[in-house]
Formats: C-alpha cells, sequence, structure tokens
C-alpha cells in the first residue's frame, strides 16, 4: 500500500496477494493447523516419555541403594568393595559408590582414582536425588542420574551413590522422535492433500456457477446456473443466483416493454403532427393552417403530457418519488376536482365529504385525484361519485362511477403500465395507459395503497387509503372502513348531492 513516504507492507492483504484462491488458503490454514497440533503432540509425548524412562531409572536406583545399604551391613566396608566389582559385570548400566565422608571406600569401579560422582552429603535415613532437567535424557556432560542415601555404619555417617546411565533410554527416546520425524510430514502432507481434493470436489460447483454467470450478459437473461444436488450452501446460493436472474428478466422485459410502449404511445402524436404540418404547407393559401391549429395544439399538449407521465414513472422506477410531505386538506382537494368535473361535463357528480388534513405531497395528491376522476368520467354514463371519510387514522377516497365496471381477474392489470382493457378504447376516448399507474405510485410514495371494487352504481369503485399523522387533528367521516377486498354493491357510500 502505498503512503506519502512510499510504500507499506499490508499484513492484512498479503496472504490474499500470495494465495489468491480460496482454496490454496483453505489448504496452507490447514497444513499449519495440523502441523502445529502434531508438534504440540510431539513436544507431549517426548515429555510423558522421558518423564516416565526417568521415573523407572529412580526406581531402580532406588532398589539397588537399599540392596546396597543391606550388604555394608551384612558384610561390611572391607568386603562390599569386592561385591560391587562382581556385581558390576551383571549390572550393566549403574555405578555404585560408598563414602565416607569425601573419601570412596567402596566402588564398583575398577579405577582407583576414581573421586566421588556426586557432592551431596544426605543425613543418616535420607535420601536425595539430582534434579533431572527437561532434557536430562540428552545431557552429555553428566549422562547419568544419581541417587544418594546416608546410612550409620559403625557410629558414622556413610553415604551410598548410584549412579544410572542413560545411554538406553536414550537411544529409545531418539527412536521415537525419528519415528515421529517420519510420521507427522507424512501426516501433514496426507492431511493437506486431501484438504486440497476436498476443497476442489466442493467449490467444483462455484466454479460452474461462476463461469455460467460470466457468460451471461443482457441478450441470454433466460439463461439459468446449475443447481449442484447437494442441500449445502452452494446449492442455496445458485438457487439464489437464479432467483436474482429471474428478477433481471423480469425487470429487462418490463423495461423493454415500457420502451416499446413508450414510442408506440408517442409515434401517433408525431405522425399526425406530421401530417399535419404537410397539409399545412401544402396549402398556399394558409386556411388550413388556421383549421389544423387546433389538432396540431391538442397532438402537442397531449404528447407533453405523455412524456410528462413517462418521466413520473421512470424517476420512481431510478430513484422513488420525491413526496414533499406538507399539510394537505384533502376534502380541499376533492371538492376541487368535484367543481371541475361538473363544470367540464354533463354527468352527474354527488359528494360526501368529511375534513381531513393529511401530510403530504399536494400537487401529485393532486394529480392522483385528477387521474381516477378523468378515468371514471371517461367509462361514466351518467354518474361518477366522490366520497371523503376517515375511518381510525386512515382518509379513505372513494371514485365511483355507473360505467361498464372492472372484471374481477383485471383489477391487478390496470394499474401495470400501457394497459388498455377495453379493446374499444381508443387515443379519442381513452388515454395511454398511464394514468392509474400512476395513481399508484404516488399513492404508495404516501404510504397508502390503492384498490379496485365494485360501485353502488353498478360500476367501478377506486378506494385510496391513505395515514393520517397522529400529530394532525382530523374529524371522523360518516362511514367507516371498508375493506379493500370486499368492495361491493352492498356497500354504498353515504352521498348527498351538494
Amino acid at each position: 500500500m502505498s503512503t506519502e513516504h512510499g510504500w507499506r507492507f499490508d499484513a492484512a492483504a498479503a496472504p490474499h496477494r500470495l494465495l489468491p484462491s480460496v482454496r490454496a488458503r483453505s489448504t496452507v490454514a490447514s497444513v499449519l493447523v495440523v502441523g502445529l497440533a502434531l508438534g504440540l503432540a510431539g513436544g507431549l509425548i517426548f515429555f510423558v516419555l522421558q518423564r516416565s524412562l526417568i521415573g523407572g531409572l529412580n526406581r531402580a536406583a532406588d532398589v539397588r541403594v537399599g540392596e546396597v545399604a543391606g550388604q555394608l551391613d551384612l558384610r561390611g566396608e572391607g568386603e562390599l568393595d569386592g561385591d560391587l566389582k562382581k556385581a558390576q559385570n551383571q549390572r550393566e548400566g549403574q555405578w555404585v559408590q560408598v563414602l565416607r565422608g569425601n573419601a570412596v571406600v567402596s566402588n564398583s569401579d575398577y579405577n582407583p582414582d576414581q573421586g566421588p560422582i556426586t557432592g551431596l552429603r544426605p543425613a543418616a535415613g535420607q535420601t536425595i536425588r539430582e534434579k533431572a532437567g527437561i532434557l536430562k535424557i540428552f545431557d552429555t556432560d553428566r549422562p547419568f542420574l544419581v541417587v544418594t542415601k546416608g546410612v550409620t555404619y559403625k557410629g558414622r555417617t556413610d553415604t551410598i551413590i548410584v549412579a544410572t546411565f542413560l545411554s538406553g533410554q536414550r537411544d529409545t527416546v531418539i527412536k521415537v522422535l525419528l519415528i515421529l520425524a517420519v510420521v507427522f510430514p507424512v501426516l501433514v502432507g496426507g492431511v493437506g492433500l486431501m484438504v486440497w481434493v476436498l476443497l476442489g470436489r466442493a467449490l467444483r460447483p462455484v466454479e460452474a456457477i461462476r463461469s455460467r454467470v460470466a457468460r451471461i450478459d443482457e441478450r441470454d437473461l433466460d439463461d439459468r446456473v446449475p443447481i449442484p444436488p447437494t442441500r449445502d450452501e452452494i446449492a442455496r446460493l445458485a438457487i439464489t443466483m437464479n432467483e436474482m436472474l429471474d428478477r433481471l428478466e423480469v425487470a429487462q422485459k418490463a423495461q423493454r416493454q415500457f420502451v416499446a410502449d413508450a414510442s408506440h404511445e408517442l409515434r401517433s402524436p408525431l405522425a399526425t403532427l406530421s401530417a399535419t404540418l404537410e397539409v399545412a404547407e401544402s396549402d398556399v393559401s394558409g386556411r388550413a393552417w388556421s383549421e389544423l391549429r387546433p389538432v396540431l395544439q391538442n397532438e402537442t399538449e397531449r404528447m407533453g403530457v405523455l412524456v410528462q407521465n413517462l418521466l413520473l414513472l421512470a424517476r420512481a422506477d431510478d430513484q422513488g418519488l420525491k413526496i414533499v410531505s406538507v399539510e394537505v386538506d384533502l376534502d380541499d382537494l376533492v371538492l376541487e376536482e368535484a367543481r371541475r368535473l361538473r363544470t367540464s361535463s354533463t354527468l352527474d357528480v354527488p359528494v360526501s365529504i368529511a375534513p381531513v388534513r393529511i401530510l403530504g405531497d399536494p400537487y401529485k395528491l393532486g394529480q392522483v385525484l385528477r387521474n381516477l376522476v378523468d378515468n371514471a368520467a371517461r367509462y361514466a354514463q351518467t354518474t361518477v361519485g366522490l366520497t371523503l371519510t376517515v375511518a381510525g387514522s386512515t382518509a379513505l377516497v372513494m371514485v365511483d362511477d355507473d360505467g361498464p365496471g372492472i372484471a374481477p381477474s383485471d383489477r391487478d392489470r390496470v394499474f401495470e403500465r400501457f394497459v388498455r382493457l377495453d379493446e374499444s378504447r381508443d387515443r379519442a376516448s381513452g388515454g395511454a395507459g398511464l394514468g392509474l399507474p400512476i395513481v399508484r405510485e404516488v399513492v404508495r410514495g404516501h404510504q397508502g395503497d390503492v384498490a379496485v371494487g365494485v360501485s353502488p352504481y353498478g360500476g367501478a369503485r377506486f378506494q385510496v387509503q391513505l395515514p393520517i399523522s397522529s400529530e394532525l387533528a382530523a374529524i371522523p367521516g360518516e362511514t367507516g372502513e371498508i375493506p379493500l377486498n370486499q368492495l361491493t354493491a352492498a356497500q354504498p357510500p353515504v352521498l348527498d348531492n351538494r
């Protein structure tokens, strides 16, 4: 990693650079762990084996000390020296001395000049041993264990010394360590090889998933990754990847359909504008321009509304609608739409309104009401009813008409983009199929919901539910809440013909 003065070693990233694959890192980690465990086990084996061998030698030395003490009492110092030299031929590996003070009075060695083996001088009846360290069995300076005991002989204290050589035990330990030195690397290598092979098999489905995903692009999102027969995390990863590809495919198809529908909707007004301009250009008198100007104006306005709606839906898909949260008198918005419909049509517009104030975006909520009212007016025969009421902490807006209604199977589809349920709907009587999708996006942006049911007039009822903030006072309406899945003609609103 670079710094102001050069490069700095990054210890956390170094293993990933040296061992770039999970398989290699896992194998090395397994080998290190097993090697460390075997090393600790080898040390424990050496420690226990040495303690066991030294303990056996100490017990044998204790027995020999007792024998020499008994012989000293029976034979005396003069005879004991000869007995010790005779026994030396039968008991190789032990060296016995009897001291009076610092003088050697009996010795199993034939060297008369040999001095005392040790400087330990225990009191009468006391036994003292030289301490054996952890690596005593490999000590070449004093390659033996020493046990001393003080005894009383003719009123004086003699010292019996038994030294036991460690050469045989050293050979045993060396053989065991050589065996461990051969077996442990074989075990470590076997573990590493086994982990490498097993991880290769375990990660093979991951590599198959990776290679398949690497080949998938926007043109073949219908391809899927293979799912291994195991029921482990890798199989769940493959299932999750396929579910993600399903969502991407659906989103891509929706995007392509959106672009195709938008292009189709824009083609018609553009064609009308182009044809109108050609007619106006061919008329040298100028009268055609005055006659065709309203057509151009209507098509231009219609195309502008379409583009605006497309931009709104595109922003909703990209980053969500930006809702301006201010206090809104919802009843004023409903009354405004009722007045607009009464002045622009011959329809009967009964209204039932309870005063309701919510937090929301007044412009977008007005757009919701206008889209619903225009949709109802488009199919109504004589009547469009508007109702606003309160149920608990929810404001209910209902728009009813006496048109043909919407079949239950189509009540969800009406909120899809560019959907026209009535085949007879043309651009003169119907819109581009974006009004109701905008209604749903805006209502959901206000944490509400919208659904379609049956109007008491026999047509369709669109019901919008919007939450009322607890900080705002709301006057309860005259009707209770009507569940979205129970909108039927048997549940008419309370109407009054204002």
